[in-house]
């Protein structure tokens, strides 16, 4: 099975332990992912506020790339939540709208370029993994289950609603994390905040509003006796990870949960090492939750971890006035 594959900004940095984990795991399951050559930023929450027309055709950049590539069945394959739906909705609004398009292929062909919509399906890496793999065979990897270890599985608010090609789950309440973690062994909590937001980039517009939303999600896990918290979204990985503490001095709480990617859950259950699955990045130290399954994670960085700033994450800047 072969996919083109656009990792997006995160997993070239903060996020590479999702991608590093994500083709350590494809290799055993026969995925193949041919990287869009060129490929340029989504765009992320922003932008689209700042300029509409030039957001749109900084997102149609990528999908004519990834038309480009051989032998993939014009399917792209995004591991982020955000490009994921930037991506799948800009594909959408051009095929939907014609005079639309033709705006954006203006843009283009100022590059040379043009993008013709209508046959490129835009994938979460999460839907390849469960529908086209499948469960019974991702299962058939597992060597080291996840017996024992209390998993939440937390999709965040953008992988299933809206969905602007092939919905693979329900809007409000997904199932196939769920199904995948227990399928690697592992003991799946209830979870009613599954898909509430995280915030996104509200720790860098407003703390009390993005501490209040990390906080229920942080404490509906906890409620429910969650050993760790299991994502597919970079975004949501760092604002409940990065911004745990802070969260915690804040709501004058003192909740410790790891916050994993599916992906290197995966990777731990198909007996592959902890450091090849880039564990022990994190901010909130995953060692003591990972050793009700035995696995051992290193402790040279433990402790070492750089604190969180205003400056974090990058944001938008207006042009200077007068």
């Amino acid at each position: 099975m072969k996919y083109g594959y656009y990792p997006g900004c995160s997993l070239e940095r903060n996020a590479n332990s999702y991608h590093k984990s994500a083709m350590a795991v494809s290799k055993p399951l026969g995925v193949e992912f041919a990287e869009i050559d060129d490929w340029n930023c989504c765009g992320a929450t922003e932008y689209i506020a700042l300029d509409m027309m030039a957001s749109f055709a900084l997102v149609a950049r990528n999908l004519a790339k990834a038309a480009e590539l051989p032998g993939n069945g014009h399917q792209l394959v995004c591991p982020c939540s955000l490009c994921y739906l930037n991506m799948s909705k800009t594909e959408v609004y051009l095929e939907r709208s014609p005079e639309f398009a033709t705006k954006i292929n203006t843009a283009l062909a100022a590059g040379g370029m043009h993008y013709e919509p209508g046959n490129l399906r835009v994938r979460h890496l999460l839907d390849v993994f469960v529908n086209d793999v499948g469960y019974d065979a991702i299962a058939e990897k597992v060597t080291h289950p996840l017996k024992g270890l209390r998993i939440a599985p937390y999709y965040g608010c953008m992988i299933v609603r809206p969905a602007y090609q092939q919905p693979f789950d329900d809007e409000e309440y997904p199932t196939t994390l769920d199904k995948l973690m227990k399928a690697l062994g592992g003991e799946v909590v209830d979870f009613p905040l599954k898909a509430s937001c995280c915030g996104g980039h509200m720790t860098q517009i407003s703390e009390s509003v993005a501490f209040d939303l990390i906080h229920r999600i942080i404490k509906n896990a906890a409620d429910y006796q969650a050993d760790v918290i299991v994502t597919l979204c970079p975004m949501c990985q760092l604002n409940l990870d990065a911004y745990q503490d802070a969260m915690n001095k804040y709501m004058k709480t003192n909740y410790h949960i790891p916050i994993l990617y599916f992906t290197q859950l995966m990777g731990l259950a198909f007996g592959m090492a902890s450091t090849e699955m880039g564990i022990g990045k994190e901010f909130i130290d995953a060692r003591q939750a990972l050793a009700k399954i035995g696995v051992e994670v290193p402790v040279e960085d433990a402790g070492k971890k750089k604190k969180t700033t205003k400056e974090e994450l990058p944001m938008p800047r207006m042009p200077e006035e007068g």
